[in-house]
């Protein structure tokens, strides 16, 4: 049964509304059409094709970008109705909030930001913004989604408050105009942003344990997780490392968001908001870790990075994932000739032609990017 909302949720009758207006679904709620476009959108699909941490060539168990954004949305969506606020929206954020990334996880984006440093280089949150808000062409009557307000400024608020000065494609859209950027995201928001936080802190250390880069005994020594791994150790002696791996991810996802429900219910009684505003208004997110998880997460965080992120074989896999995309780009901007079609027409000048290939690599998968690299770089390769 769905629970009355809190008085500081976003209510989708109250809506800021679309850039270009259009008739109320019968059905569905605006922020409901909002979580479908995105769903149905061609960047949300590529995003299965697209490398979190580990490389799909390893396996086929290991996260993606598209099933990281579905369990950050799964948790979103259980804060958001523990929090009583809009559970559509925080969904809808959740699954918008990874549609920029490239592919080959962090690799490719650092790649393309050197890349293309000469033009402002690369950033996915704003490439998310671009795509949602110019890149899909799906709609007769409108470039990008047509989100709301609401979605756009989760989107935009991701990592917080927005910085001064605004990068060029938000600054000249109407949402910069309507909504204050500089201020705290509605809790909706908060709520997608911190689940991400939660997911891939869990689904890191699941892939690690999978992938055997270390053991659930090597966790022992990390505040908040170890004792976890100790009470599974302790509880079920000889439990099959492929059960223990999933034990300790989904207790350490019920602890983390636990921790945050209470502490953001704690924020909000003491903050007493009494609309969104209220909330936007606010010195700090009132949906936050307590102390304690902050410290378990920020252990956990060096942990992966010394036992996953910077792995040799991960390493490896950046490494050419990284000269891979730089060939690409490099390729593209001497030869725009090289270009497809639709993405040659845009490169009239020098500026125009960075923008065209950085969208371009930007939106292909691990494996689209393998071939056209062969068809550019492979003198053997017959192009398709």
């Amino acid at each position: 049964m769905r629970l009355s909302l809190a008085s500081y949720a976003c209510r989708p009758e109250a809506s800021a509304g679309r850039v270009v207006p259009e008739p109320e679904s019968p059905l569905r709620s605006v922020f409901q059409r909002d979580r479908d476009r995105i769903v149905h959108s061609t960047a949300f699909r590529r995003l299965e094709g697209k490398t979190q941490v580990l490389a799909p060539s390893r396996g086929d168990h290991y996260r993606t970008r598209l099933t990281h954004s579905l369990e950050v949305a799964q948790i979103a969506r259980t804060v958001a109705r523990a929090l009583r606020v809009e559970e559509d929206l925080a969904e809808a954020i959740a699954l918008a909030h990874d549609l920029g990334h490239s592919a080959f996880g962090h690799a490719g984006e650092r790649a393309l930001h050197r890349a293309l440093a000469a033009f402002g280089g690369f950033d996915h949150n704003l490439q998310t913004f671009r795509i949602v808000t110019a890149l899909e062409r799906r709609y007769a009557a409108f470039d990008g989604l047509n989100l709301t307000f609401e979605t756009l400024e989760g989107v935009v608020k991701h990592n917080g408050p927005a910085r001064e000065p605004l990068p060029e494609p938000i600054a000249r859209h109407p949402l910069a105009r309507r909504i204050d950027l500089a201020s705290q995201p509605p809790v909706e928001a908060q709520i997608a942003a911190i689940a991400d936080d939660v997911a891939y802190c869990a689904h890191d250390l699941d892939d690690g344990l999978r992938a055997g880069f270390f053991v659930a005994e090597d966790l022992l020594p990390l505040p908040g997780v170890g004792p976890l791994v100790r009470g599974l150790l302790d509880a079920h002696p000889g439990l099959e490392r492929s059960r223990l791996a999933h034990e300790t991810t989904r207790r350490l996802i019920d602890a983390m968001v636990s921790d945050l429900v209470a502490e953001a219910r704690r924020r909000i009684a003491a903050a007493d908001p009494a609309s969104p505003d209220d909330v936007r208004a606010l010195d700090r997110p009132v949906v936050a870790f307590t102390p304690a998880m902050a410290e378990t997460v920020a252990a956990l965080r060096t942990f992966l990075g010394e036992r996953v992120y910077r792995h040799f074989t991960v390493a490896r896999m950046s490494r050419k994932a990284e000269r891979l995309v730089e060939e690409l780009v490099g390729a593209f901007l001497e030869a725009p000739e090289c270009l497809p079609d639709h993405w040659r027409a845009r490169a009239v000048d020098r500026e125009a032609t960075a923008a065209a290939v950085r969208d371009y690599v930007a939106g292909m998968t691990d494996r689209y990017a393998i071939d056209e690299h062969d068809r550019l770089f492979n003198t053997g390769r017959e192009p398709r």
